[in-house]
Parts: structure tokens; sequence; C-alpha cells
């Protein structure tokens, strides 16, 4: 665990803030490579860039207040402003927020100028699963994100003072922060291996969102969550996250199944 890496006078250079910082570089990066390749101006996918990453984080930021509200009764300032605590920075993302009002910032760009919002998103598909798995390694180094405990050998503990260690003391936990981040680059290697090999437009975005589901629908039950994220159905108590997971695969097997309908009707001319 190392959340702190170094400090530029007062103010502390986090390592998730890093990690976030070197997946939005290394993805707008491997966006512009990718644009050169199937010869796309660049530019509209830069503005894109910046809708996706600060959609991303505000939405991630809100949702994740919207779910921890009592933590900020009496101290609001607290949701955004960065300097209304003690500790320099906004701790607390919930990612599924962020995806979901990127993807509404994104929609709404492509409509605006009359552009396939399916063919941006697969291309920035692959950068999903790059972020992911450098975000994750700053979760671990960070303490948050943590998993639930498991006499597996690869168990791991942390140290006092940390969020895993107030929660389930010296017991072994699931790293699964770790786990998150082998998944994550992954399904990066993958959608890269699948973009030259496409078969229809969508196709790539409607994996991304299947195996995503999947994975995380998986993962929750080796990972810790506060009373706060489960809900009561049925007698069952799932977290919000499964839910949404759910959403998330029925609508990448929608675009899947009429993306691939579509590619397959016969062209009528004119």
């Amino acid at each position: 665990m190392w959340p702190e890496i170094f400090r530029i006078g007062p103010i502390p250079i986090r390592s998730y803030g890093l990690a976030l910082a070197v997946a939005f570089f290394l993805g707008i990066t491997y966006i512009y490579k990718l644009t050169q390749k199937y010869n796309k101006p660049f530019e509209p996918f830069l503005t894109i860039s910046y809708i996706m990453i600060f959609g991303g984080i505000i939405g991630a930021r809100l949702a994740y207040v919207l779910f921890h509200l009592s933590e900020f009764s009496g101290n609001w300032g607290a949701t955004f402003n960065p300097f209304a605590s003690a500790s320099f920075g906004i701790a607390g993302l919930n990612v599924y927020g962020g995806v979901f009002l990127a993807i509404i910032g994104t929609f709404v760009y492509t409509r605006w100028t009359k552009q396939s919002v399916l063919e941006y998103f697969d291309f920035f598909s692959p950068t999903f699963g790059l972020g992911l798995g450098i975000a994750r390694i700053g979760c671990f180094l960070n303490g948050c994100c943590f998993g639930t405990p498991t006499d597996l050998p690869w168990g791991i503990t942390f140290p006092q003072g940390s969020i895993p260690y107030s929660v389930f003391g010296s017991a072994h936990i699931h790293p699964s922060q770790i786990y998150s981040s082998l998944y994550g680059f992954g399904l990066f290697f993958l959608l890269h291996w699948m973009m030259p090999r496409r078969k229809f437009v969508g196709q790539l975005v409607a994996v991304m969102f299947m195996i995503e589901a999947f994975f995380r629908y998986t993962i929750e039950s080796v990972r810790f969550y506060e009373n706060a994220m489960h809900i009561e159905i049925a007698g069952l108590h799932p977290t919000y996250n499964h839910l949404m997971s759910i959403g998330i695969f029925s609508l990448g097997l929608a675009i899947y199944l009429i993306q691939q309908k579509r590619a397959r009707l016969p062209v009528t001319e004119n």
C-alpha cells in the first residue's frame, strides 16, 4: 500500500490520481495512433476524449455521493471541493456512474455533430480496458476497492491505519483490485485484437459491455461493500453494481444483435 507517492510542497501526489492521469494519457495516445492507422480525423476523437474524461470523473463522483450521502451531511463542500477537508484530493468514485455520464455526453455530442456514436464507441472500447487495468493498480496502492476475507494462498493483508484493516483487521482478503487490473489489461488486448477483425459497427462496444458486465457481476462476490451499496429484492441483497451489470449486459446484447442484423441486410440502390 502506497497511497501517497511524493509531495510537491504542501500538495501530495497520490497513487490513485497519478494512475488516472497515466490512464488518460495512454488512452488518448492509443486513440491518436488508431485514428492514424484508420485514416480518421483526430480532432473529434480528442473532443470526445475530454467529454469522457470530465464526464467520467464527474459522473463517478456524483454516483459515489448519492450512495454515501451521510458522509457529506454538514460538509457538502467536500463533494467536489478538494480543499474542503484536511486531505487534499477527492476520494470516492463509482466507476459505473462515470461510464453512464460519459456515454450520455458522447451520445449528445455525436447527435449534435450527426456522427455515428457506435463508431466512436468501438474505437474507444479498448481504452476502457486499458484505463481499468491502470486505475485498479492505483486502487491497490491507495487501499480502496478491496476484497473480502479468503483462505486462498494469494490472499493479502493491509497495514494498520488503512481502510481494509479497519474493516477486517489482519485477516487475509482477496486482492480484488489486482483481479480487476488483470482483467482490464486482458480486455484491452482482446478488443485491440478484434478491432481490425470487426464484422460490423458496434461490435466492439457490444462485446465490451457484455464482458464487463459479466466480470463485474462475478467479482462482486469477493469485493467488500458497505451496507449503503446493498439493496433488498425478494429476500436477496445484491449491490447496485449487480443491477447495473444486468442492465449493461442487456444493452450490449441488444447492440450486438441489432447491429449484426443490420449488417446482414442487403444494400438497396436508389
